[in-house]
C-alpha cells in the first residue's frame, strides 16, 4: 500500500486555504458592527453641519475625520497593536484583566474596577446596538415605500424578537453563511462608493489629515458637535479584540487590510463626493448612492447585515457573561451548549432574555434610529478608553516597555479617544444616560457579586473546621465512630483546607461515613484553556480520604463529569454507579449586622438564591447527587 506525503508546497496551499476560510468568517462574525455604520454615520455627522448650509471643505474635513478616525483607532490601535496582547489566544476585556491579575500587575484593584466597567460597557453596547442598526436598515424602505413609514416599528421588532428567539438553536448552523453574506455587503459598498467619487474627484483630498484638523481647530464646539456623530464610524471596534480567540491573529488583520478598510474608505469618500455635488442627498446618503432600482434588494441585504452585526454583538455577550461567571464576577448561570464540536457556541437563556427586554424597550422608546443614534457612542468610548488604560498597564507589566515610552506610544489613541468621549458625554440628556445607566447597573451587580463572596467566605470560615484537623480527630480509635459505608462520596467545596459543610451535615444526621471521601474544588485558571496545565491534582490526606483539584480555564466548560472520567485513566480508582456527590446548598438570610449595606445585602442574596443549580452548572450525574441545607446570616 502506497501513502501519499503531502509536499511543501500542498501544506502551504492548505494553509492558505485555511487562512482565508477564517478571514472570510472573521468577516462575518468580527466585522458584521463596524461594516453597518455607513448606514447613519455620515447622514449623522451632516446634520449639525447642515443647519446654514452644507459647505464643500465642511464636507471634505467630515470625510477625511471619517478615514482618520478608522485608521488611527482601528488599524493602528486594534489591528497593529491590541490583537498583539492575547491571554492564551483569546482577547477581550475580561480576557486582558485575567492576563493582568495573572502577571500581578500593580493596582490590582483599580484595574479590576476598570475590566468591570469597560466588561458592563460592552453589555450596553450590546443593547443598543441591534436596535440602532436593524432600525436603520429597515428605514430604508421608506424610499422604495414611503407609506411604511408607520410600519418601519413594528417590522424592525419583529425581526429583532426572530432573532432573539432562534438564539437556542446557536449559531452553527448558519454561521458558515455569514462570511460570504457580510463579504458581498462590503463589495456592494465598496460599489456604491466608487459609482460616485468620480461625482466630485476633490473628495480624494480627504486623505489629507490637514483638513480634519483645520476644521476641529476652527470650528471649536461645532467640531466637538460633529465629532461626537463621526465616532459612530469606529463603533464595533472592540469585536476585533473580543473575538480574536475566535479566528486568530492575522486572519482578521488580513481580513481588515484586504476587504473592509477599503469597502468603508471607498463608501465614505463615495458619500461625500454624492453630497458635494447634491447637497440634498444628505438626508439619507447611503441608501440615496444606489440606482433607484436597486434600492429595495440593497434594503434587504441591509437588513440581513445588520441581523448578522447584531447576532455578533449577542454572542459576544454570551461569551463575556461566560468569562465573567467563571472569574467569580457574577452568580452561576444556566449556560447551554449549542455544538458538540465547538464549546465557543453557548446560549445563556437569562442574559438573551434581558437582552431581548433591552433592545425592544430602546426601539419602542425612540422609534428611530436618529433618535437612538444620540444613545450610541458613550459605551463604546468608554469602553475604549478602559482598553487604552488597562493596554498601557499591559505594556509595562508583560512587554516591559519603559513608563515614557508606554506613554508616548498610548498618548495619540487615549488623547483622541477622550476627545470622543468628551464629544459623546453632551450626549447625555437626548439619550446618552441609557448606556450609562445600563453600565452603571452592571458593574455594580458584578461588584455586589464579588464583595458579597468575599464576605461569605469569611464569614464561614469563622466556624469551619481545618480539614486535617477532622480527618485526624475522625480516624483516630473511639466507641462513637461512625458507620462506615462502601463506596466513595464525593464533596464539593470552594475551599479544600476545611472540612465541608456537607460533609459534617451527612456525619450528624446520618452517622456515617463512606470508605472513600473525596474532598473536591473546583479551580478556574485565569488562562483561557489549560494546554499545558494539569487539569487535575490529587492529594491524599489518609486511606480513606483524599483531596482532589479539578482545573478549567475560564473559556471551558466545567464538566465535573467528564473531568472525572479523565481522572480515572489517569489511573484515579474509583466506580462512578457507586459514587455520590453531596453539594452543601446555603439559604441566606440578612443580617441586620451586615458588612455591606441593605440594599447591596438584598441585591447578593437575591442573586445567590437565584443562581443555577450547581448540579446543572458542573454537569453531575442527577441520579447521584445528595444536598444537604443551612442557613447562613449575612
Amino acid at each position: 500500500m502506497q501513502t501519499h506525503t503531502p509536499s511543501l508546497e500542498e501544506d502551504d496551499k492548505g494553509g492558505l486555504r485555511k487562512l482565508l476560510g477564517l478571514a472570510l468568517g472573521s468577516v462575518g462574525i468580527v466585522y458584521g458592527d463596524i461594516g453597518t455604520s455607513p448606514l447613519y454615520a455620515f447622514r449623522e455627522a451632516l446634520k449639525p453641519i447642515a443647519h446654514d448650509g452644507l459647505e464643500r471643505a465642511e464636507i471634505i474635513a467630515l470625510t477625511s475625520l471619517m478615514i482618520w478616525s478608522l485608521t488611527i483607532i482601528v488599524t493602528v490601535k486594534y489591528v497593529l497593536l491590541l490583537l498583539r496582547a492575547d491571554n492564551g489566544g483569546e482577547g477581550g476585556t475580561l480576557s486582558l484583566l485575567a492576563l493582568l491579575m495573572k502577571k500581578r500587575a500593580p493596582h490590582g484593584t483599580l484595574l479590576m474596577i476598570l475590566g468591570l466597567i469597560g466588561a458592563a460597557l460592552f453589555l450596553g453596547d450590546a443593547m443598543i446596538t441591534p436596535a440602532l442598526s436593524v432600525l436603520s436598515a429597515v428605514e430604508g424602505l421608506k424610499l422604495v415605500y414611503p407609506t411604511t413609514e408607520h410600519y418601519i416599528v413594528p417590522i424592525a421588532l419583529a425581526i429583532l424578537i426572530g432573532l432573539f428567539i432562534v438564539q437556542s438553536r446557536g449559531t452553527g448552523a448558519i454561521a458558515k453563511f455569514f462570511g460570504p453574506i457580510t463579504a458581498l455587503w462590503f463589495i456592494v459598498m465598496a460599489l456604491g462608493g466608487i459609482m460616485h467619487i468620480s461625482d466630485d474627484f476633490e473628495i480624494l483630498s480627504a486623505f489629507n489629515p490637514a483638513h480634519a484638523i483645520t476644521f476641529m481647530v476652527d470650528e471649536g464646539w461645532l467640531g466637538i458637535i460633529v465629532l461626537g456623530a463621526v465616532f459612530l464610524t469606529v463603533t464595533g471596534a472592540e469585536a476585533l479584540y473580543a473575538d480574536l480567540g475566535h479566528f486568530g491573529r492575522l486572519p482578521i488583520q488580513l481580513a481588515w487590510s484586504v476587504l473592509v478598510f477599503p469597502a468603508l474608505a471607498l463608501n465614505y469618500l463615495g458619500q461625500g463626493a454624492m453630497v458635494l455635488q447634491h447637497p440634498e442627498a444628505g438626508s439619507d446618503p447611503f441608501f440615496l448612492m444606489f440606482p433607484e432600482w436597486s434600492i429595495l434588494p440593497v434594503v434587504v441585504l441591509a437588513t440581513i447585515a445588520t441581523v448578522i452585526a447584531s447576532q455578533a454583538v449577542i454572542t459576544g455577550a454570551f461569551s463575556l457573561v461566560s468569562q465573567a461567571i467563571h472569574l467569580g464576577f457574577l452568580p452561576r448561570m444556566s449556560i447551554l451548549f449549542t455544538s458538540e464540536t465547538n464549546t465557543g457556541q453557548i446560549f445563556l437563556p437569562a442574559v438573551n432574555s434581558l437582552l431581548m427586554l433591552g433592545v425592544m424597550g430602546l426601539v419602542l422608546a425612540f422609534g428611530s434610529s436618529e433618535k437612538l443614534a444620540t444613545a450610541y457612542g458613550i459605551s463604546v468610548t468608554g469602553a475604549m478608553v478602559v482598553t487604552t488604560i488597562m493596554f498601557f498597564q499591559f505594556l509595562r507589566t508583560a512587554w516591559k516597555w519603559p513608563l515614557a515610552l508606554a506613554a508616548l506610544a498610548l498618548s495619540p489613541f487615549m488623547a483622541l479617544e477622550l476627545v470622543f468621549l468628551g464629544a459623546n458625554m453632551f450626549k447625555i440628556h437626548d439619550g446618552g444616560y441609557i448606556p450609562v445607566m445600563f453600565a452603571a447597573c452592571f458593574t455594580l451587580v458584578m461588584l455586589s457579586w464579588r464583595r458579597g463572596t468575599g464576605i461569605l467566605l469569611a464569614k464561614t470560615r469563622r466556624t469551619d473546621v481545618p480539614l486535617e484537623v477532622f480527618v485526624t480527630s475522625l480516624e483516630r480509635p473511639s466507641d462513637h465512630a461512625p458507620t462506615e459505608v462502601p463506596g466513595t462520596a464525593i464533596f464539593l467545596t470552594s475551599d479544600p483546607e476545611f472540612t465541608p459543610a456537607a460533609l459534617l451535615h451527612n456525619l450528624k444526621h446520618n452517622h456515617v461515613i463512606h470508605a472513600r471521601n473525596m474532598i473536591l474544588t473546583i479551580r478556574t485558571l485565569n488562562v483561557p484553556h489549560l494546554g499545558g496545565e494539569a487539569p487535575f491534582v490529587v492529594e491524599k490526606i489518609s486511606e480513606r480520604f483524599s483531596r482532589i483539584e479539578l482545573r478549567f480555564g475560564y473559556m471551558e466548560t466545567q464538566n465535573v463529569s467528564q473531568a472525572l472520567g479523565l481522572m480515572r485513566k489517569g489511573g484515579v480508582k474509583f466506580d462512578i454507579m457507586s459514587t455520590s456527590f453531596y453539594l452543601g446548598r446555603r439559604k441566606l438570610v440578612p443580617d441586620p449586622k451586615s458588612a455591606m449595606p441593605r440594599w447591596q445585602n438584598r441585591l447578593f442574596i437575591i442573586m445567590a438564591n437565584n443562581a443555577a443549580d450547581p448540579s446543572d452548572y458542573f454537569r453531575l450525574p442527577a441520579n447521584r447527587v445528595v444536598e444537604m441545607g443551612s442557613h447562613v446570616f449575612i
